[in-house]
């Protein structure tokens, strides 16, 4: 696939470049700054970008209102956000615009080589891919909420959901069948609150909204 990649530390660029290089995708375009990011994704039409949140010139969120510009420009153009930390706040706006086609990780991420290309490969193909950390943030800040109602396999399994996992690698990570896995998210959805019908990348959105709200 066709990479742009905006990050301005000239080390911490190097790796994913040479990452994705050796993966078999093709880095087109490498900026270093907030305002170049948009320019470069509307000249070379990537097939997923992946900025970082903070750029100059103010190390604030520009990377972050680049991409939301370029997915206005650029409907369904898949965003694959990096973050020195865990930033729930811009997650959530990132989200908010519609889970399909979107991630956000923490840049330690990228050294997990197969955890990278997996979140990669996911959002490229239209899937969410967000941070562990991210949603253990937001499963663990509130008491008295719904989430108490689950048990800790639900728990589980709610987590992998809000990283934008299907059925068969929630399996595959639990070690359980995919038949278990359909009967525990019916549990999640029923304790929750949530539309029973939800499922694929509708069901993202839905979960992460009701984190957001627990």
């Amino acid at each position: 696939m066709r990479v742009v990649i905006a990050e301005d530390h000239a080390l911490l660029r190097e790796g994913p470049v040479l990452l994705l290089g050796s993966a078999g995708h093709e880095v087109v375009a490498v900026v270093g700054s907030g305002p170049e990011i948009l320019p470069a994704l509307l000249d070379h039409l990537p097939d997923i970008a992946v900025p970082d949140v903070r750029m100059p010139p103010l190390f604030r969120d520009e990377g972050l209102r680049a991409a939301l510009d370029a997915r206005r420009y650029l409907p369904g153009l898949p965003v694959l956000m990096l973050s020195q930390y865990v930033e729930e706040s811009y997650a959530a706006e990132l989200l908010s615009g519609g889970a399909r086609g979107v991630g956000y990780l923490l840049k330690d991420r990228v050294g997990r080589v197969d955890e990278f290309l997996d979140a990669l490969e996911r959002v490229a193909g239209g899937g969410t891919a967000l941070d562990p950390e991210v949603v253990t943030e937001l499963m663990t800040r509130r008491e008295d909420s719904p989430l108490d109602a689950l048990t800790p396999r639900e728990r589980e399994v709610l987590q992998l959901m809000a990283e934008g996992h299907d059925d068969t690698t929630i399996a595959r990570t639990l070690v359980i069948t995919e038949r278990s896995v359909s009967k525990h998210i019916g549990n999640v959805f029923l304790k929750l609150g949530l539309p029973p019908s939800d499922s694929g990348h509708r069901r993202v959105p839905a979960v992460l909204a009701c984190l957001q709200h627990a």
